[in-house]
């Protein structure tokens, strides 16, 4: 896509995320964030700063990169995005409007997003329900330890005879 950045009318959406294990719930959120512009720029937090405030990611940066920059909601992907979204951040990357989830917190919101809270700027869309990065740990978690495995098939323990 050719970036609108100069054009008259257009108008640049920023989301962040740390994107790890992509999955449905992340592409409701990427697609109804293109919603509110016409360019979604996507903010891809570093392992660090994710561990910081919630697990390590199980995806490397660079792999969590890759998949979200595949999505074809995407328009531009900044690598290593800030936890915090200063004025100078929204103003280098021309951000018109940020988006998020609605389950973030007014004090979480003030804390991530103060500059573009404070100018109007910040847009909430409901949260994708039934899917989570850590539903989807608990079910791999879960298919491991149990004692199923495929008709006609040893258990993985088991060589094939």
């Amino acid at each position: 896509m050719e970036n609108p950045r100069g054009r008259t009318g257009s108008s640049r959406v920023y989301v962040d995320m740390v994107g790890d294990l992509f999955h449905a719930g992340h592409v409701k959120l990427l697609r109804e964030a293109r919603r509110h512009g016409d360019w979604l720029v996507v903010g891809v937090l570093s392992d660090d700063t994710a561990a910081s405030y919630k697990r390590r990611p199980i995806m490397t940066l660079v792999e969590r990169v890759a998949v979200i920059e595949s999505c074809r909601y995407v328009d531009e992907v900044i690598e290593d995005a800030p936890m915090q979204v200063t004025e100078a951040f929204l103003a280098a990357h021309d951000i018109a409007t940020v988006v998020h989830g609605d389950d973030l917190s007014p004090e979480g919101a003030e804390f991530v997003y103060g500059p573009a809270a404070a100018a109007g700027k910040l847009r909430y869309i409901p949260r994708a329900g039934g899917i989570s990065t850590t539903q989807l740990i608990q079910r791999v978690l879960a298919a491991a330890s149990s004692n199923h495995h495929p008709p006609g098939r040893p258990p993985p323990d088991r060589p094939l005879t």
